[in-house]
């Protein structure tokens, strides 16, 4: 009786992983826009910030950047698209070296289409 039920015991462990595992939800955002962060009292040496819009689905995030050091301006993104997983309170993406970066979400609105007119 035991020799039987071995069998299927394994591979109900098997399984387990399987369905512990959360699926990761990437999509794809287009960043829509990009403005430098005013920030009173700003210093040179201090990193660049800046807000950028990204629409993910039907909606537009808000999301603070800061420019690593020694890494260019964000400035001219407007219009790329990249692979997001949106979270509750931040939006995580990949660099072009692959490292896992997230960046806070400060707002978030539905997309609206302009009305056409006939």
């Amino acid at each position: 009786m035991l020799r039987k039920l071995l069998p299927v015991f394994a591979l109900c462990l098997l399984t387990v992983p399987a369905l512990c595992q959360s699926a990761s939800k990437w999509r794809i955002a287009t960043i829509t826009e990009v403005k430098p962060h005013p920030v009173a009292g700003e210093d040179a040496s201090d990193p660049i910030t800046y807000d950028v819009s990204v629409k993910v689905g039907d909606t537009i995030y808000l999301v603070r950047y800061t420019t690593p050091m020694g890494e260019l301006a964000p400035k001219y993104a407007a219009g790329r698209d990249l692979l997001v997983s949106v979270g509750k309170d931040t939006i995580t993406y990949n660099d072009i070296l692959g490292r896992s970066l997230q960046v806070p979400i400060e707002s978030q609105r539905p997309v609206t289409e302009p009305k056409q007119t006939k």
